[in-house]
């Protein structure tokens, strides 16, 4: 039996309007009239190549893209459009449109705001982004209903439908189809209405509910006005094969042949629609197998794949090899009905649209028993993807009306509360100024120009002042950032370090001690012309950093030494040429080296601490070790002295990387310009 595939493929023949609308070819332009004009002929002159065809449409679009944006110039340009449509080149078509779409909203164009939402919706369509061409529909129908267009609100809701059914949402698709009947009630709408019952008895057949598929697509054939539906769209065939197709669902084979047969008797058939005509003979010929009736056999099916083949029709051509394959299986040939599986599956995957395969692997279960399990499990898997992605896109669909239905809902009170404050103030003006008038109309008009002067001078005044103040307060933030900083980062350490000195030396009372006593208090001195340096001048460094920096870099791991039990290993690369490096990393390299030392002796309790310096290419790399405790990185990234650490780094134009694992100790690499 057919699956679904073989229906996604049907259905691109049922609503043939969405295919066909596109065919703007105007074959009675006079090439004398202008060069314009013969351009456009050119372009949809099928006897030429694609490529010529081009030239000419791009030749047209330079002369209309340079003239005026009014209506005639927006027409022309649904007119290039149309003809990159025949050419089958989408991505110029949507570019196109795109123009369009802008130049209509600057001019407030409504009629072709709305036919460029619905351009744009049948390309992303095209390229099966539904819920993108689900939103342009949805738009334009929202606009068609303002209008009370019923006509044009049907086809949006129609092609809507459409989608709905390409996503398997059946009964989101039945719903959008009634809402379309039910736009054009009591109206002479022969198409919508042949287009309707068509997809209703679609969708109904692919629901089981074959009897209601068979009434609709009855009702369809009944509403066929070639008045109205030219017969180049081959909408009684379509119809014929539908319904055959419809016996053929419910094993009435008789039945299906007599309908297959009357399709493939339509005028003109196989030049206007080639696919169709190939897929009435692959359906007659499925029938006849079933019946067993061998005289045509294999010969309608490979005559069937011979033209989708040169088609490209994927679909069809994944659906013929599987017919071929139920065929030479019937007749115990089982190395062909393997075979016809197996490029059925392969057609299937470089297709890249997963429900083709699941009929090859269905057929590949029932002729290769022995690989049974394994073509089940392939198909369960992507039969349930599938079902998931399409439930996912049915939820995207109502989400997409419930939103834009709020938008809309939301700008139109928006609309409304405008209107009316503009109608009252509207009146509160105009009453003021017949006041103004009645009393003294020339005595106000001055003291009027007065206030206005001196209300603009005011603001002037104010908004200078606001502007200052905003300056004034993120200066002062940022240099009580950078003091508390600097006070962190250098003071602070320091201090801790003579602190923890004085404490262990309380209990000495011998020379040494003293002379240690006298040198922290030396250094307490430092410390206090360090912060009376700060407070005279926030941006000022001290030289001897900055002019003899491995010497105070030596100094800094001397005091760790002297000061705390942990070993510390230093290696600064004697290749580093200090003169070179900029004041302002050599700051903040020092800075970050305080930083992590004090951070290791309070939380780290480390035995060894490594530190290394080094030159790699254009950059500095500090590389700091320990084999501490360890700490959760998350977490304490966000204490102060971590945050000190970046912004040091970034102050270099570096970067800053830390690494620690609880009772495995830390590494800190900076990497400096």
């Amino acid at each position: 039996m057919l699956l679904k595939n073989f229906y996604n493929i049907l259905f691109f023949f049922l609503l043939f309007f969405s295919c066909n609308k596109k065919n703007d070819v105007n074959l009675d332009v006079n090439p004398s009239i202008d060069s314009l004009s013969i351009y456009f002929s050119l372009a949809n002159d099928f006897n030429l190549s694609q490529s010529h065809r081009k030239k000419f449409n791009q030749k047209a679009y330079a002369i209309i893209i340079k003239q005026p944006n009014d209506s005639l110039n927006r027409i022309n340009l649904f007119k290039i459009a149309n003809r990159y449509y025949n050419m089958d080149n989408l991505k110029e078509y949507k570019k196109t449109v795109q123009v369009i779409l802008k130049n209509s909203e600057n001019t407030k164009d409504t009629i072709n705001i709305i036919k460029a939402f619905t351009y744009l919706g049948d390309y992303y369509a095209s390229q099966g982004i539904s819920d993108t061409a689900f939103i342009y529909y949805f738009r334009a129908e929202k606009i068609y209903l303002k209008d009370y267009d019923g006509y044009n609100v049907a086809k949006t809701r129609l092609n809507k439908a459409l989608l709905k059914y390409n996503e398997s949402d059946f009964l989101g698709s039945e719903i959008e189809v009634f809402k379309a009947l039910s736009a054009i009630k009591g109206k002479e709408a022969n198409d919508v209405i042949y287009e309707s019952y068509n997809l209703l008895g679609v969708i109904n057949s692919q629901l089981d509910e074959h009897n209601k598929s068979l009434v609709f697509h009855t009702k369809a054939l009944a509403n066929i006005d070639e008045k109205v539906i030219p017969s180049v769209f081959q909408s009684r065939a379509t119809s014929l094969n539908n319904i055959g197709f419809v016996y053929q669902n419910l094993n009435k084979h008789k039945e299906a042949k007599l309908y297959f047969k009357q399709g493939l008797e339509q005028k003109n058939l196989i030049a206007d629609k080639p696919s169709l005509y190939a897929m009435l003979l692959d359906n007659l010929a499925y029938s006849e197998f079933k019946l067993k009736e061998w005289d045509q056999l294999p010969k309608l099916f490979y005559q069937s794949l011979k033209l989708r083949d040169s088609l490209r029709l994927t679909a069809g051509i994944i659906t013929n090899k599987i017919h071929l394959s139920e065929y030479f299986a019937f007749k115990k040939d089982t190395v062909k009905a393997i075979q016809f599986s197996k490029e059925a599956l392969q057609t299937a995957r470089s297709s890249k649209n997963y429900r083709n395969a699941l009929a090859p692997l269905k057929q590949l279960a029932i002729i290769e028993p022995q690989k049974a399990a394994e073509y089940t499990k392939q198909y369960i898997h992507i039969n349930d993807s599938l079902q998931k992605a399409e439930r996912k896109m049915g939820e995207k669909f109502s989400r997409i009306e419930y939103e834009t239905d709020k938008i809309i809902d939301e700008n139109s009170d928006l609309e409304t509360k405008n209107r009316n404050l503009l109608f009252g103030f509207s009146a509160l003006t105009m009453l003021g100024l017949s006041l103004f008038v009645i009393k003294s109309q020339k005595a106000k008009n001055r003291e009027l120009l007065f206030k206005q002067q001196q209300q603009i001078a005011n603001e002037e005044i104010y908004n200078l002042m606001i502007s200052q103040q905003n300056t004034i307060e993120i200066n002062r933030i940022k240099e009580k950032k950078r003091v508390a900083r600097e006070l962190h980062d250098g003071v602070l350490g320091r201090m801790f370090g003579v602190r923890i000195n004085l404490d262990s030396l309380n209990k000495v009372v011998d020379e040494t001690a003293i002379e240690k006593r006298n040198n922290y208090l030396t250094e307490l001195k430092n410390i206090e012309q360090d912060i009376r340096e700060i407070s005279h001048d926030l941006n000022r460094e001290k030289s001897e950093l900055i002019n003899n920096f491995v010497a105070i870099v030596d100094n800094l791991f001397e005091d760790q030494k002297k000061t705390y039990k942990s070993k510390l290993i230093s290696n600064i690369d004697s290749a580093i040429k200090w003169e070179l490096v900029s004041n302002s990393v050599k700051i903040n390299l020092y800075r970050i080296l305080q930083e992590a030392l004090q951070n290791i002796n309070k939380y780290a309790n480390a035995n060894t601490i490594k530190i290394e310096l080094k030159k790699e290419a254009d950059h500095l790399i500090l590389k700091i070790t320990d084999d501490g405790i360890g700490f959760n990185v998350k977490t304490a990234k966000k204490g102060i002295g971590l945050q000190n650490i970046l912004f040091r780094a970034k102050e270099c134009d570096g970067m800053f990387d830390i690494k620690s694992t609880k009772g495995e100790g830390t590494i800190i690499t900076v990497t400096a310009q």
